[in-house]
């Protein structure tokens, strides 16, 4: 998994992979290795970056309430969004067999238009 989410956050962020390697392996340690963790035993900074990583749907948040001695009781849990991550990481691989048209200077392909 840890080479997917790195590839993905390479081509979600447009990182570099060294970036994208330490920034992976910050969001594992918090996982430890769980597939879901709980939203309270993580810090307000660990919970910044992952709202971050929601937002971009690299991460999914579920929520679960039920009734403790007569109060509503909310939790959240963090996990890994494993298609779209999956989906993003390779998503780069198709695209890139077309990135050398966007090497080529606009003022190439005006002068062979004119040309012709």
């Amino acid at each position: 998994m840890k080479r997917l989410l790195v590839q993905a956050l390479k081509n979600k962020f447009d990182m570099a992979k060294e970036d994208a390697t330490a920034l992976a392996k910050i969001v594992e340690g918090i996982f430890d290795g769980k597939e879901e963790i709980e939203d309270m035993t993580i810090d307000k900074y660990a919970r910044a970056l992952f709202y971050e990583l929601q937002r971009e749907r690299l991460l999914k948040l579920r929520r679960e309430e039920f009734k403790e001695q007569g109060k509503f009781i909310r939790k959240y849990y963090w996990s890994f969004n494993n298609d779209i991550i999956r989906e993003i990481a390779y998503k780069k691989f198709k695209e890139e067999k077309y990135k050398i048209y966007k090497k080529i200077p606009e003022s190439a392909w005006l002068t062979h238009s004119y040309c012709n």
